[in-house]
């Protein structure tokens, strides 16, 4: 246990309140950012110590300064919408945001409620987790608009071009698209004539059989309108059986396979339908035969021609191979591409870009979306969801279909979902595809835009003086870029600095480390000064192999990653497409098929002067030991930036190899991880700070062992007297991110806790304790020992809807206890560690934070920093400065999450753990935390200067 150090904090009553200083560090040029924060008065770009300055284009009047010629674009992001899949909007809006930005372009946000309100919003709220974090402080937070035509004249003459960012209902069913045509705003993306047509499943369906292609066969049920004897006939005509023919059920009109289901026999087939329109989802859903033995895949058109001559081109298609869950819940619906395995991590599903099917296959598949594309007059870009079916299907009419579309020797191709805006989260299919063939995010994007921009001869409104052609924005654009490229090269003559990102790992927490370790290097790699490579940390012998064995007893393996490879959802995929990329065969055609679409895409896009070429390399991943691996980084003169949750990479392992070896690297060191690895560690550590406001919660620590005994009653009975609590919380001793983490609430949930354990199961499913839960990742191998304390009640906080008598929505805390849990991280030198503000966790099911809720967009909330309605400045500081004490105490250095209670009376905490390589995701709370700080620090200065600070530590 390290004694308190010499460095803390005196007492906090005379402690001034610490500033930042660290965070405003200048740092080295990188791709500046450039976005709006329109009305909310921000300071300037150079207070903020920003790279480069944040331009404001929206003012309260609607006043615009004059602008000279070749000024920056003016793009208006606009997100949110009135379907499910909004929090998935706010996450694709948030990607296009870091990657479009930059001295040549400016970026204004805006957000549609669920009630079709529009606000313009700070850039800093696309980096919330969920909608519900800011949903609630709309009115007092951000501009409203009294209609969405007041909306639209707004953006008329305050943007040059919108890029709606809004999937499902209004986004892509034409409904913003007939908005801004109405008040002549340019935007990126189709008509909306014609995505009424694509994105209504039937209607798509009826124009594919017109237009020549082989369609699904499908019945429509709507509203009132369900006849059982027509649906019944339908299950005849196509050779289904009426009782259990296997059907897949949709809404027609709804995206992310939000309200997809499986169905078995007319009935239950029309149960779910009807289902389906109660909940609200759609009034109109279809019965589709179910495709068994077909393979679905899914791929990305990007149109490539001029403004009178469209030349969409499909970029490499990806396979989506879905596997049964072998988790004991496992149902029929795990053989479909649902919403959770489309935007979680899940080892339910693997993807395969390119696909592995026969190559002329793959080009029909080409062939098709390109055709499809123009025959459906879309425009700029799409996803295209198909499927391929090696043998003939029965419910397929193969004599009339013998002439469409999509028949071939190995088998039939169909096309069935048109997806107007796809999403743009960081790893989602647009990249994955995109950079396969050359573009990286960045440039991928600003191609759909400047295409979008070809599109129209004037962008800006004639009434207005002072703008300019769109054109001279991007020819100045163009030559920005080709400068740059020409600096790149002769800047490869010079050194920069290396950095590698390693992420990955063995433990339960290695998904969301794969999330850290995918954002931190996306946002490091826009630095002109730094080379970034990836890495991924894996078992010796790969996950799949290694399942049953105890990783503590196993070597590691370390892969370099080439930029396509890291964008996966599991560490399993990336993994594995680490294998497959190094099979001879396999990368003869993966080379041929990336040749081909680059050399499709290569002549139309040269003819546009403001294409800058691609910008990806076709590499190879490289497998290394960990020890080899830390040779190599010590040979490249690197730094290390750890993103490893758990195990390894927190519990000091890798900071000994790493400082064995002269190489600096992110965090705190060796001694500091050791000991808050160790919960119990972490408490004996600083139960001696009681005089600073920090208390700690008894603890009774057992082997796993003992637990699993038959003696499930004595155990809890003497957990109870012990601890003097009726509720007990338990968790593994040296496991994060919510990993086994419960409340038990009787014998029974013991049994339960225990079970999961001796079966080794990967998660404990939703509501299987006696009390409501989210699911709960369970560590595997289990822990060698348990910790159980009293669970601590906190008060209830509760998001109200707007009432009935106009007033807005707003924040319900009643206080009857005072107590609150917190996280907040803590960024800094050794024994200098600065407190940034801290987040209220509000649970949004449950009483313990899933790790969907702690990382993932679409659940939790975070109030950051803790509104003063329920606690004062004197109490927040009084927090923060104990979370210094804590953590200067503690040794720990660089920057740690610290998660704890607070009292909103007094300030003072009561500590719960310590993170001392806490979550990095793109939506985590460290970003929420820093974008609150004063002046507000962006996720890429964040990351930088986390990075600064262990070059600094070095020296």
């Amino acid at each position: 246990m390290p004694l308190p150090r010499p460095q803390a904090a005196p007492l906090l009553s005379s402690r001034p309140t610490p500033t930042p200083r660290l965070l405003r560090a200048l740092a080295p040029p990188r791709r500046a950012l450039v976005v709006s924060s329109p009305l909310l008065g921000f300071a300037s770009a150079e207070a903020r110590g920003l790279a480069a300055p944040l331009r404001a284009v929206v003012s309260a009047d609607h006043r615009e300064p004059e602008m000279e010629a070749g000024r920056p674009l003016r793009v208006g992001l606009i997100c949110g919408g009135p379907s499910a899949e909004r929090g998935v909007s706010l996450n694709s809006a948030r990607s296009v945001l870091d990657h479009i930005q930059g001295e040549d372009l400016v970026v204004s946000c805006y957000y549609i409620d669920s009630a079709m309100n529009a606000f313009a919003i700070s850039p800093a709220q696309l980096y919330s987790n969920t909608p519900s974090d800011f949903d609630f402080k709309l009115e007092s937070l951000a501009q409203g608009f009294h209609s969405l035509s007041d909306f639209a004249d707004h953006l008329s003459t305050n943007v040059d071009i919108a890029f709606p960012v809004i999937h499902g209902k209004f986004g892509e069913d034409g409904g913003i698209q007939a908005l801004l045509e109405k008040a002549n705003v340019p935007f990126v993306g189709t008509p909306s004539k014609e995505c009424q047509c694509a994105f209504d499943k039937h209607s798509a369906s009826l124009e594919l059989d017109i237009q020549g292609f082989l369609t699904v066969p499908n019945f429509l049920v709507e509203k009132d309108k369900l006849a059982k004897p027509e649906l019944e006939a339908w299950f005849q005509t196509i050779n289904l059986c009426k009782e259990n023919g296997k059907v897949i059920v949709k809404p027609t009109r709804a995206g992310s396979s939000i309200g997809v289901v499986v169905a078995y026999g007319v009935n239950d087939a029309a149960q779910k339908a009807e289902e389906i329109i109660s909940e609200g989802i759609d009034d109109r859903v279809i019965v589709e035969v179910f495709l068994e033995g077909g393979t679905e895949f899914t791929a990305i058109v990007v149109d490539v021609g001029t403004a009178n001559n469209s030349e969409p081109v499909a970029l490499l298609p990806t396979e989506i191979e879905l596997q049964r869950s072998i988790s004991s819940d496992d149902t029929t619906e795990d053989t479909i591409f649902n919403y959770r395995k489309k935007y979680l991590p899940t080892q339910q599903v693997v993807y395969h870009t390119p696909p592995r099917f026969p190559a002329e296959v793959i080009d029909c598949i080409r062939e098709g979306l390109s055709l499809l594309f123009r025959r459906l007059g879309l425009h700029d870009f799409a996803r295209i969801d198909g499927w391929f079916l090696p043998s003939p299907v029965t419910s397929l009419p193969s004599a009339e279909n013998s002439g469409k579309f999509g028949n071939t020797k190995y088998g039939i191709v169909l096309f069935t979902d048109i997806n107007l805006i796809s999403g743009m989260e960081q790893t989602s299919f647009l990249f994955q595809q995109a950079s396969a063939v050359g573009f990286s995010h960045s440039r991928i994007l600003r191609t759909v835009v400047q295409h979008a921009c070809s599109r129209f001869p004037s962008l800006v409104p004639v009434m207005n003086k002072f703008f300019v052609p769109c054109k001279n924005a991007w020819t100045n654009l163009s030559k920005k870029l080709r400068s740059s490229k020409q600096a790149e090269a002769i800047h490869k003559g010079t050194s920069r600095q290396k950095v590698f990102v390693i992420f990955g790992g063995d433990t339960s927490e290695r998904q969301v480390s794969l999330m850290s370790g995918t954002n931190v290097w996306l946002n490091l790699q826009g630095f002109d000064d730094l080379d970034v490579t990836p890495c991924l940390l894996a078992p010796a012998n790969g996950y799949f192999s290694s399942h049953d064995q105890d990783f503590n007893d196993i070597s590691r393996e370390v892969w370099t990653l080439p930029y396509p490879l890291v964008l996966r959802h599991t560490t399993e995929e990336v993994h594995a497409a680490c294998v497959e990329a190094t099979q001879p065969e396999r990368v003869e055609i993966t080379s041929r098929l990336r040749e081909q679409v680059m050399n499709e895409l290569g002549p139309p896009l040269s003819k546009h002067d403001w294409f800058a070429g691609f910008d990806i390399a076709y590499e190879q991943p490289i497998k290394y030991s960990l020890q080899q691996w830390i040779n190599h980084v010590k040979e490249a003169g690197a730094v290390v930036f750890i993103a490893v949750h758990g195990g390894i990479g927190e519990d000091g392992t890798i900071q000994t190899l790493l400082e064995s070896a002269g190489v600096p690297y992110t965090g705190p060191g060796p001694i500091a991880s050791r000991t808050c690895m160790d919960k119990v560690a972490t408490s004996l550590a600083v139960e001696h700070l009681t005089s600073y406001g920090v208390h700690t919660i008894p603890k009774d620590v057992r082997a796993t062992e003992e637990v699993l005994k038959p003696s499930i009653i004595d155990i809890w009975n003497e957990l109870k007297a012990k601890l003097r609590t009726e509720t007990v919380c338990v968790k593994p001793a040296r496991d994060g991110c919510s990993t086994g983490v419960a409340r038990l609430c009787c014998p029974k949930d013991l049994e339960v806790y225990t079970n999961a354990l001796r079966r080794k199961f990967q998660r404990l499913p939703a509501n299987c304790l006696s009390r409501a839960h989210g699911v709960i990742e369970m560590p595997v191998p289990p822990p060698e020992s348990l910790i159980f304390e009293p669970f601590i009640e906190t008060d209830e906080i509760i998001i109200s809807n707007k009432l009935e008598n106009g007033n807005a929505r707003h924040l319900v805390w009643k206080g009857e206890n005072g107590w609150l849990e917190i996280t907040v991280g803590v960024v800094g030198k050794d024994g200098e560690m600065h407190s940034l503000n801290p987040s209220i966790t509000v649970k949004e099911r449950g009483d313990i934070l899933s790790l969907e809720e702690k990382f993932q967009g679409g659940t939790g909330i975070n109030l950051t920093p803790p509104p003063a309605t329920i606690m004062s400045e004197e109490a927040l500081q009084r927090c923060k400065e104990s979370i210094e004490v804590m953590a200067n105490s503690l040794g720990l250095e660089g920057f740690s999450r610290i998660d704890a209670f607070v009292n909103v009376r007094s300030g003072e905490v009561l500590l719960i753990e310590v993170n001392t390589v806490p979550g990095m995701t793109p939506s985590t709370v460290l970003i929420h935390q820093a974008l609150a700080e004063e002046p507000p620090v962006y996720p890429h200065k964040f990351f930088r200067t986390l990075l600064d600070l262990a070059f600094e530590r070095a020296k």
